[in-house]
């Protein structure tokens, strides 16, 4: 079965905000309503105490809702899951925006300050570090050097400019789109619905 963006929207969100473990119950939820919670573990060949576990992450998220009723002959409460796909839509756009701040405070400090580097790779300091080490790396002892950022400055900027065009095409969600008006009915259309 070949992955959409829709599916790939759904993991990334469902990873970023409940973690990866929660995927494959996820897929067993898609598109589905009213899911028991007993069937979810027992597909999965889990407790059912980690399946809800994992159903309460997601419905911290509001990605999942439930509706409950009561057992009458053991007298609990089973629970029935449903993954709400427009959900997905907005924590789409949610993270996109705190990973175009959290990119953008990078850029700016990758701008603004001088970073030194061990030659071996063990660390790469700050002007201030590098200063309080004494431009030794405090790992294998190697003198540092300077660094030049200019490739990662462009890959920031990069990153930046192709987030920040994917919030510009505007996704339904966050922009929803007039409805079309509805057409019109004429005499004609009207007589011949009549006839019918």
């Amino acid at each position: 079965m070949l992955k959409t963006k829709e599916s790939d929207a759904t993991e990334a969100v469902v990873k970023e905000v409940a973690g990866a473990d929660v995927l494959p119950l996820v897929k067993l939820l898609k598109n589905k309503t009213n899911v028991n919670e007993f069937k979810l573990a027992q597909v999965l060949k889990i407790e059912v105490n980690l399946a809800r576990n994992m159903l309460y992450r997601l419905y911290n998220a509001s990605l999942v809702s439930f509706t409950r009723k009561k057992d009458k002959k053991k007298g609990w409460y089973i629970y029935y899951w449903t993954f709400n796909n427009e959900r997905v839509k907005e924590l789409t756009i949610q993270l996109r925006g705190k990973n175009i701040e959290r990119l953008q405070e990078r850029l700016t400090r990758e701008k603004s300050s001088q970073f030194f580097l061990c030659p071996s790779k063990c660390i790469r300091l700050d002007f201030e570090q590098a200063t309080d080490f004494e431009y030794k790396c405090p790992e294998c002892g190697a003198l540092l050097e300077q660094e030049n950022n200019a490739e990662k400055i462009v890959q920031l900027e990069k990153q930046i400019a192709d987030l920040k065009k994917l919030d510009e095409q505007k996704t339904p969600l966050s922009h929803p789109q007039k409805s079309s008006p509805k057409p019109k009915l004429t005499k004609k259309v009207l007589k011949t619905k009549k006839k019918r």
